[in-house]
């Protein structure tokens, strides 16, 4: 089966667990709905005092425990082979006992009445019936609850494998070869190493190669990053996805297939998802020393009782008491302590433009100790913009400005795009210009307002016969770090100089000082030279052993994976297809709301508005989230730990009852209450 057969394969059966988890939870709940209201009623409501009410609530219970519920019991019983207890097991343990002693109830209703003190309503009798209490409601909305997290988490695990999609998509599909001297369009599967391709201006690169002929501009930001596209003459490689912007080139296929550098991204975005670590849920923890436990206790209760009772009642009173404390210790509240806290959380988190996959991301930021930021788009603004205008003594700036920009107009190149938007931002008029010719890889020639003007490299100038040697000599030119520099000429004589750069976000410094401040080591990443990356490093307060320059698209998951080694909980931001690998390997990958949709599902975190001020925010909801699930969690088993002993019965020879229902649903309830207040004052959460 071809690769992309099986990417489609594997999202297809993530889709579908999606789907069944769904179909499941909605089934679900439409069963528990009736039931959790008879429950709730305690008999305040005349139609459901009747004798097979019961009957009912075990009709609509049952389909929701053995089919919504069957996974928690399978995997309960897989770790009860393995003598290993997680959330599962207490599931399957607290709805199990609630079930089972509702059903022993509801057909022996005399067996569990006829113990003094016995759960009420045993002091009612309908048709001869007593009415004995039943936690039918427990089991289906435990379930429920459970069900419903789990289909949101798959449907956040199941989205990353979209990012290996799109990135298959990218490709060409098709390759203008020459063989035997003649030019066919064939298939990408059938170019060979060897081939000679042809691409014409705007098409994509089909495989990596290198060029035999021809100069060009190409768009590499998919796999650098970088805006600027790179020239491209005789014996330069080119890679397949790129994107051929201003010339024809004639190249030789170098590696196709599996072996391009898009394939090779595909693989360590594959591996890097696939050998992450799950992270153990604080529940499971919990749950693995909770459940012996509990276990341990209702066994205890029942021999304590076995042996205290009188001979008549002795089965009645261990039965019931045992069967008490698993039930006490059903986690209603638990099931609600993680999915409440979380669901406010990314509803605030979304309200802030911060878009969080799943709860497995919310845990794991809390705990980040290093942020690695993509430079382009990320720390900058990810295009060229206008930065600098020079002109040589008795030249206007305006009019240098106005004439470059308009000739610059026919330009499809990134470069000149940002000298006609700088123009433009300043308010001047722009011309048409006349009698324009790109000259590849060097620059423009036009006329514009009846003036020859030329922008482009210093060899351009040279090359008309213009000396350029007077525009090195400018007041204030500007810098070569981050800044590409272009030489503007007049009616055959130098004018100066124009520079357009990847400008930094405004907001980049005090983002980077904020996640400074909450203790995290700030690292910076790019594909771009060492000297740019410095000065970028230099104005936003990154420390120069944190600058991690000249990175190739699959040496930055590398740069990751040895800040993990040492021991750093890591965070990456990007925004690129070429970011993708490194933000899959991080520990939380998070990704700019602006960049490209192959970076935004291979992170756990989306920044919608593209703001490096969000970053500290998502680690701030992040701590206050998990924050709220730990309070949830206290106060969730808090009950239980009051409700045990109860129903274990230590208040039987004081009192002479066991365990009240109303006792326990309403201890229940408040759990319940408490736990989703508590989640709801994240609402309220300063980030």
């Amino acid at each position: 089966m071809p690769a992309d057969d099986d990417h489609s394969a594997h999202m297809n059966v993530g889709e579908a667990e999606s789907r069944r988890l769904l179909v499941k939870t909605i089934f679900g709940a439409a069963l528990s709905l009736p039931v959790l209201i008879i429950a709730m009623s305690h008999g305040a409501i005349a139609a459901f005092n009747v004798p097979w009410i019961n009957w009912l609530q075990l009709a609509l219970t049952t389909p929701v425990l053995f089919w919504c519920g069957g996974q928690f019991f399978r995997s309960a019983l897989k770790g009860l082979r393995h003598l290993s207890a997680n959330m599962d097991t207490l599931v399957a343990l607290g709805t199990g006992a609630a079930y089972l002693y509702s059903l022993a109830a509801t057909i022996w209703p005399g067996f569990f009445a006829s113990v003094g003190g016995a759960p009420a309503h045993s002091d009612m009798v309908m048709g001869g019936v007593p009415m004995v209490a039943v936690y039918y409601e427990a089991a289906a909305v435990i379930i429920v609850l459970i069900l419903l997290g789990k289909y949101f988490e798959a449907r956040a695990t199941g989205q990353t494998g979209a990012a290996i999609k799109r990135l298959i998509g990218m490709q060409a599909k098709t390759a203008r070869v020459v063989r035997a001297g003649v030019e066919q369009d064939v298939p990408i599967e059938s170019v060979v190493v060897g081939d000679t391709v042809l691409v014409r201006p705007g098409e994509k690169i089909p495989v990596d190669g290198r060029v035999d002929s021809g100069r060009s501009a190409v768009d590499e930001s998919m796999l650098t990053g970088e805006s600027v596209p790179v020239e491209k003459t005789p014996g330069d490689d080119v890679f397949g996805a790129t994107m051929n912007t201003t010339g024809a080139l004639r190249l030789s296929a170098t590696k196709v297939g599996h072996d391009t550098a898009l394939q090779q991204i595909v693989r360590l975005v594959q591996e890097a998802q696939g050998s992450k670590a799950p992270i153990a849920r604080l529940a499971d923890r919990i749950s693995g020393i909770f459940v012996p436990i509990v276990i341990a206790i209702a066994l205890i209760t029942f021999a304590v009782w076995w042996f205290a009772s009188p001979p008549e009642t002795r089965l009645n009173m261990s039965l019931i008491t045992s069967v008490s404390v698993l039930i006490i210790a059903c986690p209603c509240a638990l099931g609600l302590a993680t999915p409440t806290a979380i669901m406010v959380g990314t509803g605030r988190g979304a309200e802030r433009g911060i878009l969080i996959k799943g709860g497995e991301a919310l845990e794991t930021a809390h705990t980040l100790s290093a942020i690695v930021l993509d430079k382009t788009g990320t720390i900058t603004r990810g295009k060229p913009a206008l930065t600098d205008v020079h002109p040589l003594p008795g030249i206007n700036e305006s009019d240098l400005l106005r004439l470059a920009a308009s000739a610059e107009r026919s330009s499809e190149h990134p470069l000149a795009a940002a000298i006609v938007e700088g123009a433009r931002a300043k308010g001047l008029t722009l011309s048409e210009p006349t009698a324009f010719t790109a000259v590849v890889g060097h620059g423009i020639e036009a006329t514009a307002d009846g003036r020859a003007v030329l922008v482009g490299k210093r060899a351009l100038l040279s090359d008309r016969g213009i000396d350029p040697s007077a525009l090195a000599a400018i007041p204030k030119a500007p810098p070569t770090a981050g800044k590409t520099p272009m030489y503007a000429a007049l009616d055959g004589a130098p004018a100066g100089l124009i520079a357009v750069a990847d400008t930094v976000k405004p907001d980049s410094r005090s983002a980077i000082e904020h996640m400074q401040a909450m203790g995290l080591r700030v690292a910076m990443i790019t594909g771009d030279n060492a000297l740019t990356a410095a000065s970028v490093a230099r104005a936003v307060g990154i420390a120069p052993d944190l600058v991690f320059a000249e990175v190739l698209p699959e040496h930055k998951a590398d740069h990751v994976r040895n800040l993990q080694a040492k021991g750093l909980i890591v965070g990456m931001v990007g925004d690129g297809i070429n970011d993708a690998p490194a933000l899959a390997q991080a520990d939380v990958g998070l990704a700019m709301g602006t960049g490209t949709d192959v970076a935004i599902e291979a992170s756990d975190i989306t920044l919608i508005r593209g703001d490096l001020r969000t970053v500290p925010d998502a680690i701030a909801l992040s701590r206050a989230t998990m924050r709220t699930i730990r309070q949830n969690l206290f106060w969730a088993f808090i009950y239980n730990l009051i409700g045990i002993p109860i129903a274990a019965g230590v208040l039987y020879p004081l009192t002479g009852w066991l365990l009240s229902p109303i006792f326990a649903s309403a201890a229940m309830a408040f759990s319940s209450i408490s736990v989703v207040l508590n989640s709801l004052r994240l609402r309220r959460a300063h980030l």
